[in-house]
């Protein structure tokens, strides 16, 4: 071991962390309510020394004790609200003295089903969960109004339970569903899809499709669009480790993005060994971005309102690799910057690492980036069970 090797192990006993194999799932049975953990200068010392940011950066705790913690979303007030499928909750997290880390956690909603994508629409909070759509007004201290109403059910079986959602400018509600299988053809038009519906639920339709899990969804400020990450799939043959990469799409109403026949390599469309359809992929719509194969991209954020970063950052994005569970050589478990010219995205780098030590072992998975009301930009951990706060 050598010595910076040394320094990370020694931070992470700090932390009171225990690494994690790669590969491991989560497990355990969910809590009732999430307790907020103490958040010491020693702490936020320790996880300085964890992680490995661009110079000028800082990073702290927000919040702590957050198991499985998902998707952010932040309010006009500035609370962030979190999702906890495991524990089928949405808590609020509130900073009221303006150090940067939360000092109140409540629970807004509970007993949902994995709830997971978060947005604001039009005075409600909606939630996109594993069977559907829920959506709730809120009162003035950012508590539920009542009982949740569900807007919108879809099937929850098999592989990717994960459910993202947007708004787009033309107000309506984009909803991604993940795929049952690592590669099928689907009978459910409503998987490997991104689906849009109006705001009250109705006109539902297949948007975009060939997704086989898009779990990152945004909308483009400048243009509009809708960006979404994808999971391409794993164990293709000859190379199962380097191959096909997962993506960054741009979606276009009715566009087909190739999953199960093809995948994008060299920005043109390869057909799947599988199927072997060349004819089938040729229409198909390439990646914008292709992304090291396994990385697992989930959530990002453009970063046009990340006022507490240099100005030269505010014109591309942020995106969380969740981390590979089937390479020799594990990849991703940290946050990469996205560059973007002419509003389409052209390379990445690494921006926030340290959470897979070099043996392999991880600490911590990034799941989702947002920007906060005051310009800084928040990243959770599902497995570090915590939220941190990065700023320039």
């Amino acid at each position: 071991m050598n010595v910076m090797q040394a320094a990370r192990r020694s931070a992470l006993a700090a932390l009171g962390a225990s690494t994690v194999l790669v590969g491991s799932g989560c497990s355990g049975q969910a809590a009732t309510s999430p307790k907020m953990a103490p958040i010491t200068p020693a702490a936020n010392d320790s996880l300085r020394a964890a992680i490995t940011l661009p110079s000028g950066f800082t990073i702290q705790y927000f919040a702590r004790g957050l198991a499985g913690v998902r998707f952010l979303a932040v309010a006009s007030d500035g609370s962030v609200y979190a999702s906890l499928p495991r524990s089928g909750q949405v808590v609020r997290l509130v900073d009221t003295n303006g150090d940067g880390a939360a000092d109140q956690q409540q629970v807004v909603l509970s007993g949902l089903d994995r709830p997971h994508g978060l947005a604001f629409h039009g005075g409600w909070l909606y939630i996109a969960g594993g069977t559907g759509v829920w959506r709730v007004h809120l009162k003035g201290d950012g508590t539920a109004n009542g009982a949740p109403e569900k807007i919108v059910s879809y099937d929850g079986s098999g592989n990717h339970w994960t459910r993202s959602i947007v708004f787009g400018a033309d107000s309506n509600m984009y909803i991604a569903i993940g795929s049952t299988c690592n590669l099928c053809v689907e009978t459910d038009t409503m998987r490997a899809a991104v689906t849009q519906y109006d705001a009250n639920g109705g006109h539902g339709r297949r948007y975009a499709f060939g997704l086989r899990n898009a779990v990152g969804i945004e909308l483009n400020p400048v243009t509009k669009a809708i960006w979404v990450s994808q999971n391409e799939r794993d164990n293709i043959t000859p190379n199962h480790e380097d191959l096909p990469p997962d993506e960054l799409n741009i979606l276009k109403d009715g566009g087909d993005f190739g999953w199960p026949y093809c995948y994008t390599l060299h920005a043109a469309p390869v057909p799947n060994p599988e199927y072997n359809d060349a004819a089938r992929c040729a229409p198909t719509v390439p990646a914008a971005l292709e992304i090291q194969a396994h990385s697992a991209p989930l959530g990002m954020t453009f970063l046009n309102r990340a006022t507490k970063f240099p100005a030269a950052y505010q014109g591309d994005l942020l995106m969380a690799l969740h981390g590979s569970w089937n390479r020799t050589v594990p990849t991703g478990a940290k946050v990469i910057r996205v560059h973007i010219a002419s509003n389409l995205p052209t390379s990445y780098e690494d921006f926030a690492t340290g959470w897979q030590l070099p043996d392999g072992s991880r600490w911590g998975r990034p799941v989702d980036v947002q920007v906060t009301s005051d310009g800084a930009v928040l990243i959770s951990d599902d497995v570090g069970g915590a939220i941190y706060r990065v700023s320039h």
